[in-house]
């Protein structure tokens, strides 16, 4: 039977700043940090949505620059089965230095569905450290507000994932972190194209058996994947062409993986006939590499000749994906498909206007 948004949102505890207590800060096990949380929610007089919240147990804690494609796997697996036993409504509360990766993975992942989650964290633990003799709420984090705020937009069951933070809810695709320490310290858009605009508002139970049958018949085959995955950076700096040629070549002699080659401005890369040869080795070889933008706003563009001659060797415009964007669909489509060309064709589908700058040709 299908559920409505009146049944509990599961909320998930996957570690990171938010859970951090004590001298030196270090997140706290979920059989403490858990009860502590659902303390503090009773206690509190404006959360009248006690009722509807469940703990969706997770044996996944740690610092989020550790996860590892195998962890995202593991948080993908840990929603779908909830997802399947037909709960919709998620809040996963993680670290914020790959909390937009993860967004955006999840969000892929879960595209055509019509699941609702929305992921949230801090900059600041929840629990004030210097209290070692008692738990309470640290008045000057933003965790708290955070939290209550992400539980309220999965409350309205919205489809699609999506991250709240710092009084502001993006699609999770379009989000970046853009500070390393401020309470503000993420922006994102609401111009979201593919996959945000493919979450269904009302999914009826026949095709959401569908779509879930779909995902268990190659679940397997993502847990495999998962274990040794790559998706490799290319980062350009100020040197010559060659000195990124020996950094592709160095992937080429590996599994067919993807590669995010970061040029300049709306993507200028330095241009050398053997590099160019290289970006069609790598081709030949399976690698998908997808061209971006260092800057955080924009995108890549063919304007500049600087540019659009990688495009005539392969590479495949990330337009105006942000690098955690792409990197979640890379590594979404290297665990889902079995062959470079599938993988390669479902990008190029996948792909709308508001992806996507560089002109046909």
């Amino acid at each position: 039977m299908t559920k409505t948004i009146s049944d509990p949102i599961q909320l998930i505890y996957a570690g990171g700043t938010f859970g951090s207590y004590g001298k030196p800060l270090a997140s706290l096990s979920a059989d403490v940090f858990l009860p502590v949380l659902q303390k503090l929610l009773s206690d509190q007089e404006s959360a009248t949505h006690l009722s509807k919240i469940s703990w969706l147990n997770n044996s996944l804690i740690k610092d989020s620059s550790q996860l590892t494609p195998n962890d995202f796997v593991h948080f993908y697996q840990l929603i779908l089965a909830a997802y399947e036993q037909g709960h919709r409504q998620f809040v996963l509360i993680t670290g914020t230095d790959t909390l937009s990766y993860l967004g955006a993975f999840l969000a892929e992942a879960f595209a055509g569905s019509d699941i609702c989650i929305v992921l949230t964290g801090s900059m600041r633990p929840l629990l004030d450290a210097e209290q070692l003799h008692t738990y309470c709420v640290d008045a000057h984090s933003d965790a708290w507000d955070n939290l209550n705020e992400a539980l309220r937009l999965a409350g309205a069951g919205e489809s699609g994932v999506k991250i709240h933070f710092g009084g502001e809810a993006w699609p999770a695709q379009t989000v970046q972190k853009i500070h390393s320490h401020d309470l503000m310290a993420f922006t994102g858009h609401s111009r979201a194209a593919y996959p945000a605009n493919s979450y269904i508002k009302n999914l009826p139970d026949t095709r959401r058996q569908h779509w879930l049958d779909d995902q268990q018949k190659v679940l397997g085959e993502i847990q495999e994947r998962a274990q040794s995955v790559r998706v490799q950076a290319i980062y350009c700096l100020p040197n010559d062409a060659e000195t990124i040629n020996h950094q592709l070549q160095a992937v080429l002699s590996q599994p067919p993986s993807g590669i995010i080659l970061l040029g300049f401005g709306a993507g200028n890369v330095p241009y050398s006939k053997t590099l160019a040869d290289t970006l069609d080795l790598a081709y030949k070889k399976g690698h998908m590499v997808i061209g971006a933008s260092q800057c955080p706003f924009g995108g890549v563009s063919d304007n500049y000749a600087a540019g659009s001659w990688q495009y005539e060797h392969h590479v495949i415009a990330g337009g105006r994906l942000t690098i955690p964007a792409i990197y979640a669909r890379l590594l979404w489509l290297l665990l889902r498909y079995d062959s470079p060309a599938r993988r390669k064709q479902r990008w190029l589908n996948n792909v709308s206007q508001t992806d996507i700058t560089i002109k046909k040709r």
